[in-house]
């Protein structure tokens, strides 16, 4: 896998977004997602800077794809006003702070590569997607691995990322019926996004290929392999690389 490198940043203005409650203890940010890619990178700006002016009363900031969920103890949000809501005046401070909001679009020249073997026992579904997308699985494949992509969000499990968004001819629905069970490393892929299964878990989503890097690992430094804003490509191996890149990086895991 590739190491970071320096990026060519442009700084661009954030989508358009509004603030609604949910609960009472729970705001969200919604940013405008026409550009899912331009709302996404909003979202990774705007919880950088509510991280960094630590807002009273504020718990958790919860980034997801297009959204930004802001939680909070009513009876501690600070606030000039003494008639206004603890949720009013939460919402007006994060008015404040979004109303300049720009954000950094990175462009790497390097990425981080992920080596995928697809299709076969790796990738049950393959061969479905493609017939769904009007392609052959050399194509998928292809299209899979043409371009970088973002890591948009972690989420549904630890180290679990959301990557995308892909060419539009690689936007299968989901399955009609989960597994109960997916293999750790597996790759999904639906609606032009693909997810990386950290560990054994039930899922939805079109299993096209398996990477031999573990998504997380607690005892690491960084547990997550990923994180949002990282860019991705994806590299297709066969089974013999696979197996090789397997056996090297359980070797490095088990290191002392």
């Amino acid at each position: 896998m590739n190491a970071r490198s320096p990026a060519r940043i442009e700084i661009e203005p954030a989508s358009a977004w509004r603030i609604v409650p949910s609960g009472d203890c729970c705001l969200i940010v919604e940013f405008d997602a026409i550009d899912p890619a331009a709302a996404n990178r909003s979202v990774r700006a705007a919880a950088l800077r509510l991280r960094g002016a630590a807002l009273p009363g504020v718990t958790e900031i919860v980034p997801a794809l297009t959204t930004l969920g802001v939680h909070y103890r009513p009876y501690a949000v600070a606030s000039s006003n003494s008639k206004a809501s603890p949720c009013t005046a939460l919402a007006d401070a994060l008015a404040a702070m979004l109303s300049n909001l720009e954000c950094e679009h990175e462009h790497r020249a390097n990425v981080l590569e992920i080596p995928v073997c697809y299709g076969g026992d790796y990738g049950p579904d393959l061969e479905d997607v493609a017939a769904a997308c009007g392609l052959t699985p050399a194509e998928v494949i292809e299209l899979h691995c043409a371009e970088p992509v973002d890591v948009m969000m972690l989420g549904f499990a630890p180290g679990h990322p959301y990557i995308g968004r892909f060419d539009a001819r690689l936007a299968p629905p989901r399955r009609s019926t989960p597994r109960t069970s997916v293999p750790a490393g597996s790759i999904g892929l639906a609606n032009r996004q693909s997810v990386i299964y950290p560990m054994s878990l039930p899922g939805g989503w079109n299993l096209i290929g398996r990477t031999p890097f573990d998504m997380f690992e607690p005892h690491r430094g960084q547990p997550c392999l990923l994180k949002a804003g990282d860019r991705v490509r994806f590299v297709p191996v066969d089974v013999a690389q696979f197996d090789v890149l397997l056996f090297a990086a359980q070797a490095v895991e088990g290191a002392p």
